[in-house]
């Protein structure tokens, strides 16, 4: 598919990812379940010891109720078991977040491709990549920080996943852009004039990764991702661009 012409360049990512607060609940709620766990085992000796001293004292001829006993205790042994499973269950989510954060870090370097719309121009540079599920004629917007238009053209395009789209700064009246974020909206229809669903996505280099929060968060370029976020790992853009206009 045609491209503005300019010089391939990782372009600076833009994105959001709220802060999770699961880290500071999953402290919270082990500190409440290990507090829970030692409250059951004390109220459960307490009536065991009841329970064998109403039964070593009881009248022959009029003997307690044992079936209540019983289902107390029953109901007791499965609070036991349910905080049981519940230390089990903490253990495995501790497990996977380590999984997670060791998986987060092998990605610190690499240059990852992360869904979103919005990236930087920067040298009279800014990049996406496009996933264009069909054969189609495509219309891009470009829009400046403050949610004006400032570039608008049509291609025909071709069916294919991270299809990349560089922009050279330059805006339908010749106008050079300056540096800054720049938001993509693209649209698309088929040969028989349906809509095609066209997706965007940035790239960039992931310079650290949060391992405070849960999940991870990885960093490019000034915002955070999640690992579910990121598309893939790709080796970094070459220095010859593809030809088109902008005008």
């Amino acid at each position: 598919m045609s491209t503005t012409s300019a010089t391939n360049a990782s372009p600076i990512v833009s994105g959001t990812t709220p802060l999770s607060s699961s880290s500071s609940s999953s402290s919270s709620a082990s500190a409440t379940n290990a507090m829970a766990s030692q409250q059951i085992a004390g109220n459960f000796q307490s009536f065991l010891e009841l329970l064998t001293t109403q039964l070593q004292n009881q009248n022959p001829l009029d003997p307690l109720d044992t079936n209540q006993f019983t289902q107390q205790l029953v109901e007791f042994a499965g609070v036991q078991e349910q905080l049981n499973t519940n230390d089990s269950l903490s253990t495995l989510i501790s497990l996977q977040q380590t999984e997670a954060s060791s998986q987060a870090l092998g990605y610190v370097g690499q240059n990852a491709v992360v869904a979103g719309s919005t990236t930087a121009l920067s040298n009279d540079v800014a990049g996406w990549m496009m996933n264009i599920p069909s054969d189609c004629t495509l219309t891009v917007n470009i829009a400046n920080s403050s949610g004006a238009t400032v570039y608008t053209g049509s291609y025909s395009a071709n069916a294919g996943n991270q299809q990349p789209f560089i922009w050279n700064g330059l805006g339908n009246d010749g106008t050079q852009y300056p540096a800054g974020n720049y938001t993509m909206t693209a649209t698309a229809k088929d040969s028989s004039g349906n809509n095609v669903a066209v997706t965007t996505a940035v790239e960039g280099t992931v310079s650290s990764v949060d391992l405070t929060q849960s999940p991870p968060l990885l960093w490019i370029n000034g915002q955070s991702y999640t690992l579910s976020q990121i598309q893939s790992i790709v080796a970094p853009a070459s220095s010859s661009g593809s030809s088109g206009s902008s005008s």
